[in-house]
């Protein structure tokens, strides 16, 4: 018996929004070759990520057509922008709404989404989202979601959507598998084989999220708590949303939620257990991670196994330069620092060439976190691709043995591949000082490269900083949430 055609639309809208930055993301960050993107090359978009393992699995069922419906890809600007605009965000949604009535109807809705998008006028994006998506296909249609665990999502969005589907992992390694999720367990809906039931628990926490490293207790065990319920209970999903504190919305922190098979009872059950099992590790879930000084940390850095990670946590905009300038003022030798943002002295140099003289002042000045320019007397050793689109690395030699790479967006590198790609030897040195909360894991720690890593921020209560108390919230009450308040749960 041939199974009944199904047709099921493909969405992406994914940001990662740091309110607290100056400056507005725009419809012209989301606006480049390839992007907005419709079709197969939306749906070939991101073969190793969420979209990759929700089309793989997808079309191993017959009878099953997927429609990719124009959506803008990743920011070319990354995390590191702020607040998205009314325009930018009412004109995707639009295009999205308008593809979907081009070429419907469907049977089924895929949503590649974050969960910590912030738009301006817009309380709850993702849920907004669905709810328009739900408003054109209408009730009988399935719309399912991915997410990354530093979503800020409570029950809103699962009033419009059927299922949610979150990394559970940081660093982030199982985005593919939650694709593949999405899809089976959507397919499996349409055809009436399961009846999605789920059950949303908010708890008052919020962390810093280079706290939150499931590399190690106590963040390990919740996430290992979640594959348990998962493996006991046949066709139960946990979500575990870390939250995403640098986002002033009013969803911020953490979430569980839990899909089951027409199961409400046992979605309640696990949900309540995961939820108390959070708030009886509340106290060790912030006291995870040993952050340093600046100063200390380059000190230690001297005398400490090599290679060396100094992984500056704080940095959101990409521009800080407060560990360059300690670098520089202990005298560092044979150190890799990738990267400082400053996209108007990589446009301003865009003939140069291999061996020209670089002396200029760099990084700096974008907010109060980013600190001072710092004045970088060296020679352009090399200009490569960068690792995102619209990027440009000057790779600039000076001092001892020293290499600057001076990147126009906030470059996050997470895998010493991405270094080789672009010329860089990551053995040639002692110490790499790099951008990054977590994700550095993945390449730096969990390959065994680096033999010691140092977390670091700077003294004052900066942008990143782990001090959440010296954030301007606006939409959001610290003190209704663990530990900045008398909170009970």
């Amino acid at each position: 018996m041939t199974p009944t055609p199904i047709r099921i639309a493909v969405l992406k809208f994914s940001h990662e929004t740091v309110t607290f930055l100056p400056y507005d993301t725009t419809t012209a960050d989301f606006t480049f070759p390839g992007s907005p993107a419709k079709g197969e090359a939306l749906l070939q978009s991101e073969p190793t990520s969420y979209i990759g393992g929700f089309v793989k699995v997808a079309r191993e069922y017959a009878g099953v057509a997927l429609v990719g419906i124009e959506s803008p890809l990743d920011s070319k600007a990354g995390s590191g922008s702020g607040w998205l605009t009314e325009e930018c965000y009412e004109g995707f949604v639009g295009t999205m709404i308008a593809g979907l009535q081009a070429e419907g109807p469907f049977d089924g809705v895929y949503l590649s989404l974050h969960g910590a998008m912030a738009a301006r006028g817009v309380p709850r994006p993702e849920a907004e989202l669905a709810r328009r998506v739900r408003e054109f296909v209408g009730p009988k249609a399935f719309i399912a979601a991915t997410f990354d665990p530093h979503g800020n999502e409570d029950e809103a969005f699962l009033r419009h959507a059927d299922m949610a589907f979150t990394v559970k992992y940081f660093p982030h390694y199982d985005a593919h598998l939650q694709g593949e999720r999405a899809a089976r367990m959507l397919i499996r809906a349409i055809r009436g084989d399961y009846a999605p039931a789920h059950v949303t628990v908010k708890v008052p926490i919020i962390s810093p999220t280079v706290l939150q490293w499931t590399g190690a207790s106590p963040w390990m065990d919740l996430v290992q708590r979640a594959l348990v319920w998962e493996a006991r209970s046949p066709d139960t999903y946990v979500n575990v949303f870390f939250g995403f504190p640098w986002a002033d919305v009013p969803d911020v922190g953490m979430t569980f939620q839990v899909l089951t098979n027409g199961k409400p009872d046992l979605a309640r059950r696990v949900a309540d257990d995961m939820a108390q099992t959070a708030w009886r590790l509340r106290e060790a879930l912030l006291h995870t991670t040993k952050i340093h000084r600046i100063a200390d940390a380059v000190t230690a850095a001297k005398t400490a196994a090599r290679p060396v990670v100094l992984a500056d946590h704080s940095d959101r905009s990409g521009y800080a330069t407060w560990l360059l300038q300690e670098i520089i003022a202990q005298g560092l030798s044979r150190t890799l620092i990738v990267s400082v943002t400053d996209r108007p002295t990589v446009e301003a140099l865009g003939d140069v060439k291999v061996g020209d003289r670089f002396d200029r002042h760099v990084g700096g000045l974008a907010d109060p976190s980013a600190g001072q320019p710092v004045h970088i007397q060296g020679v352009v050793l090399a200009v490569t691709a960068g690792q995102r689109r619209d990027d440009r690395w000057l790779h600039v030699g000076f001092g001892n043995g020293n290499v600057l790479v001076v990147s126009p967006y906030l470059t996050q590198v997470m895998e010493l591949s991405s270094l080789v790609e672009n010329g860089i030897d990551p053995a040639a040195f002692d110490i790499i000082a790099i951008k990054s909360r977590v994700h550095f894991r993945r390449g730096f720690d969990d390959t065994g490269f680096a033999k010691t890593i140092l977390l670091v921020q700077p003294d004052e209560p900066f942008l990143g900083t782990t001090r959440l108390e010296g954030l301007t919230y606006e939409h959001v009450d610290l003190a209704a949430y663990y530990p900045y308040g008398d909170v009970s749960f």
